[in-house]
């Protein structure tokens, strides 16, 4: 039973996301400003408007209307956006990759 356990087949690279922290993650919002430009809910100041709401994210079939919402790309994209999405107007982020994660799994949960 234990041999059978262990030839069980990896998970899908592009479906892991190691152990992420959606509490930390929001504390990583606040502390570089993402709700200068997004509406986050959770987040109560600032209120931006010059971004798209990021309500019901995990429910998005799309980041930034162009690139699959899967957990890996999200967590790049939130650290820097310019390399993943060329051209794209948020910037890169001073995110670690533990943190950014961390953002991704924050905004997962997120209602609308």
């Amino acid at each position: 039973m234990l041999l059978a356990a262990a030839c069980k087949p990896a998970p899908e690279e592009q479906q892991f996301m190691p152990v992420a922290d959606p509490a930390s993650g929001k504390l990583a919002i606040e502390r570089v400003g993402c709700a200068a430009c997004h509406t986050i809910e959770g987040i109560g100041w600032p209120k931006g408007r010059a971004a798209p709401r990021l309500g019901g994210f995990a429910g998005r079939a799309l980041i930034a209307g162009r690139i699959p919402n899967r957990p890996d790309l999200l967590a790049e994209f939130v650290r820097n956006a310019p390399a993943v999405l060329p051209g794209t107007t948020m910037p890169a982020m001073p995110l670690s990759e533990q943190e950014s994660r961390d953002v991704a799994a924050y905004l997962y949960e997120l209602k609308e």
